[in-house]
């Protein structure tokens, strides 16, 4: 006891403590690390099948059934999508200054503009069907003007509300000595908690705006219609952001990082998956469908 001294702040004590030993650095490194792994794999794997899709929707950009609902929405859409999952990368190795300040800003951006162009195609609907009758106030709303406006002024504010975070309190690397015995744990510091939970609150709102649009919108008939896929969407994107915020603040370290980087994989995913794989699957495997004549002939009955 005569002879006591404290380690430093990058050693931790050893177990018979009788000398100090440099502790563990802990982050989502590229090298050994099973979970990286998994997650590389899955980007880059959804991140082909969104190109595939892209490829699949020019392709047949002049099949009715993807010029239904704003085919230029839906290619912006897939892009998105598809960013999203290159998103993930910036999560993934030993944080930088430059890393944090892009992560939860590119991921908020990126994901507005996913979520606009869901409620661009959901207003469309609504709109398209009642500017069907005589006389109806509105029809001078139907148009491709109105969906991009839509999309580029939601998108906006998003991109307004990150640049302002970045200028008032930028996201940092820090080390965190204290989180866990035994480790430094390599982290991003939000610098702003404000800054961070406003964007998470306001692609939250878009989410529920989309899915409420789109629940409204479900008694539409269904042809030109995918109201109900992009409902189940919305459902899912929601729930998996309202089940993973309270991960989110449970977790520390690395597993924290995981679990942000597994709830934007699955919301993407679900938005990739239910909006875009029955109208493949219409237009690969059932072309008689995609057709003016079906589509005409369904909705009128």
């Amino acid at each position: 006891m005569e002879n006591c001294l404290k380690c430093e702040d990058t050693e931790w004590p050893n177990q018979e403590k009788t000398l100090c030993i440099e502790k563990q650095i802990e982050f989502l490194s590229y090298a050994g690390d099973p979970l990286t792994l998994i997650f590389i794999i899955s980007s880059v794997i959804l991140f082909i099948i969104a190109a595939v899709i892209l490829g699949i929707f020019i392709s047949f950009r002049d099949t009715p059934v993807v010029r239904a609902n704003n085919h230029t929405l839906s290619f912006i859409l897939l892009v998105s999508i598809k960013l999203s999952f290159l998103s993930v990368f910036l999560f993934l190795g030993r944080p930088v200054d430059i890393t944090c300040m892009l992560r939860q800003t590119s991921f908020g951006i990126t994901f507005s503009i996913t979520v606009s162009c869901v409620l661009a195609k959901t207003l469309m609907v609504s709109i398209a069907f009642k500017a069907t009758k005589p006389g109806s106030p509105w029809r001078k709303w139907v148009g491709v003007k109105l969906a991009n406006g839509l999309v580029f002024i939601c998108s906006l504010i998003q991109f307004l509300i990150s640049v302002i975070w970045l200028v008032i309190a930028p996201p940092y690397v820090e080390k965190n000595f204290r989180s866990e015995p035994g480790k430094i744990i390599i982290q991003c510091n939000e610098g702003s908690a404000i800054g961070f939970y406003i964007v998470l609150s306001y692609m939250g709102l878009l989410a529920s705006v989309s899915f409420i649009v789109a629940f409204l919108a479900l008694s539409l008939p269904d042809s030109f219609n995918e109201a109900k896929y992009i409902t189940f969407s919305m459902l899912l994107f929601c729930s998996v952001w309202i089940t993973i915020i309270p991960a989110y603040l449970s977790t520390k370290g690395k597993y924290m990082v995981a679990v942000e980087i597994f709830a934007i994989i699955s919301s993407s995913c679900g938005l990739l998956f239910c909006i875009f794989l029955p109208k493949c699957y219409i237009i690969l495997f059932k072309p008689e469908m995609n057709s003016k004549q079906y589509l005409l002939g369904k909705c009128n009955t």
